[in-house]
């Protein structure tokens, strides 16, 4: 993960931290969220989610009735 730097106001940057105490969160936190749906990578995320569960409901392989054990989904 890369490191970002940005310059703001002193007064600015202490209201976001009283804020995002309030909401659990961190300022960090808020602008990496703001940073990834800017970026699209929010919707991109949730596009191939959306896919992945639409393929999987039409894919023609099915297990049957085999259910698998731990063991058998880690045997090497």
């Amino acid at each position: 993960m890369a490191n970002l730097t940005i310059s703001v106001d002193e007064d600015l940057l202490k209201r976001a931290r009283l804020r995002a105490i309030e909401q659990g969160t961190s300022v960090n936190a808020v602008l990496r969220d703001y940073l990834e749906t800017y970026a699209g990578v929010r919707g991109l995320r949730e596009r191939s989610i959306r896919d992945l569960v639409r393929l999987s409901k039409t894919a023609r392989t099915r297990r049957g009735n085999r259910s698998w054990s731990r063991d058998d989904l880690h045997e090497r």
